[in-house]
């Protein structure tokens, strides 16, 4: 749940503003909130002083806190124009429809927010329009990553172009902020496409009810999930409104395919079983969500029987395990069968975030004077400044929640500089 704070010369700016779910507000303690948020009270009490929020792209992590939160800060938001049709469709829900301004920006647009000039750059994700931005100053230059990942066949938008990312390094980065979702992997992140070709060979030689479980933001999953129904005579219909809202604005967009159809959800009932294809919410075993539902035979739209297929296409969230194999569990002892990544050798899930050699590769191209690595556990920050210290990157600052990174006139971390909090947010 990304809260990022840039500041200079008494003023901030926001970057990202997510939520978590079904967390802790406390460690360790056996309560959970539904819907989780950091809280913004640093920011929040002196919201005169912050210039705008940026938004990197459309997932609940990046985004979802916003609608929420945005009456403590009432300030504008810049984001891109899939991300922007998202957040739309999230302020009608909490009655800020006419009240937010929305300003939408373009690939390579260049924007001054109070003493911050931002600028954004395309790069690919598991979401459409993900962008990663410079943020420059009179006292230099970040570039913050988002979440990224170097694909070059893409099922959606154009594949990672590093021309980009290369000319940065001709004008000084002083840091690179970076996502460390995979710093522990070694290698490189498979594509989307690669995803496609296994999600249909799992499928075509089914001859029951298929139904996948996967992020309801994956946008290219769910074509790639369109075009397997056409391939292998199935009818695809999505069971989930955070699914059927992220398809309305990829239609309103221009993200969803013409020629791939979906059916109501309401008549999976009436067809035989062998062309019933369901997308669904839950794959990380809430309680609330389609899948779970499905388990428990409760799903209002669809029946699942014996040697029907499950397929779980999104990675097992750490703290999520004993709920996923919970509800495995449960599909299991209907005779239902289930499929998650580590049962098979075809790809039926791929991260969107940058394994080891990816960090390399754009830590080399952008040559940063400083790397900070965000956006994980302490044990991938670790990770990901070891491999921008192998990158040659003179200077890696890791540190936690509540730090203060400081990058002029003096580099170095001021420990624990702001108090932090998780606060329960109410859908």
């Amino acid at each position: 749940m990304n809260m990022n704070l840039y500041g200079h010369d008494g003023q901030w700016l926001m970057v990202d503003c997510g939520v978590s779910f079904n967390e802790p507000l406390v460690p360790d303690d056996l309560h959970t909130a539904e819907v989780v948020s950091a809280d913004p009270k640093f920011i929040s009490d002196q919201k005169e002083r912050l210039a705008g929020i940026v938004i990197t792209h459309a997932h609940e992590d990046h985004v979802g806190a916003l609608p929420f939160l945005w009456r403590r800060f009432q300030c504008p938001v810049y984001t891109t124009a899939f991300t922007a049709e998202v957040l739309r469709r999230k302020l009608v829900q909490v009655g800020l429809a006419d009240e937010v301004p929305v300003i939408v920006m373009e690939e390579n647009q260049t924007q001054k927010i109070g003493v911050f000039s931002v600028s954004w750059l395309a790069l690919t994700h598991s979401v459409p329009e993900p962008f990663a931005m410079t943020i420059d100053t009179p006292a230099g230059q970040i570039f913050h990553t988002g979440d990224w990942k170097i694909d070059k066949q893409p099922i959606i938008g154009k594949g990672f172009s590093a021309d980009r990312f290369k000319a940065l390094s001709k004008t000084p980065i002083r840091a690179m902020v970076c996502d460390s979702t995979n710093a522990l992997r070694e290698g490189h992140s498979a594509s989307e496409s690669e995803c496609y070709e296994g999600l249909l060979r799992a499928i075509e030689v089914e001859k029951g009810r298929v139904v996948v479980g996967c992020f309801s933001s994956n946008v290219a999953r769910l074509v790639a999930l369109g075009r397997v129904a056409k391939q292998t005579g199935r009818y695809l219909a999505l069971i989930g409104r955070s699914l059927i809202n992220m398809v309305g604005a990829a239609k309103a967009t221009g993200y969803w395919p013409d020629d791939i159809p979906l059916i109501e959800s309401a008549h999976l009932g009436y067809l035989p079983k062998e062309e019933v294809l369901a997308v669904v919410t839950g794959s990380q075993g809430e309680p609330r969500a389609t899948l779970n539902r499905l388990a428990s035979d409760t799903c209002f739209d669809l029946s699942l029987d014996a040697d029907d297929l499950v397929i779980f296409s999104a990675m097992m969230i750490p703290g999520n395990e004993t709920a996923i194999m919970r509800l495995v569990e449960q599909f299991k002892g209907r005779k239902i069968r289930t499929l998650q990544q580590q049962d098979t050798a075809l790809t039926i899930h791929v991260s969107g975030h940058p394994c080891r050699d990816e960090l390399s590769q754009l830590y080399s191209w952008v040559q940063p004077e400083i790397a900070v690595p965000v956006h994980g556990e302490p044990e991938h920050l670790v990770a990901n400044g070891q491999v921008a210290k192998l990158s040659q990157v003179p200077r890696q600052l890791v540190g936690r929640n509540g730090d203060l990174y400081q990058f002029a006139p003096q580099v170095c971390i001021r420990r624990q500089m702001v108090k932090t909090a998780r606060i329960a947010l109410a859908r």
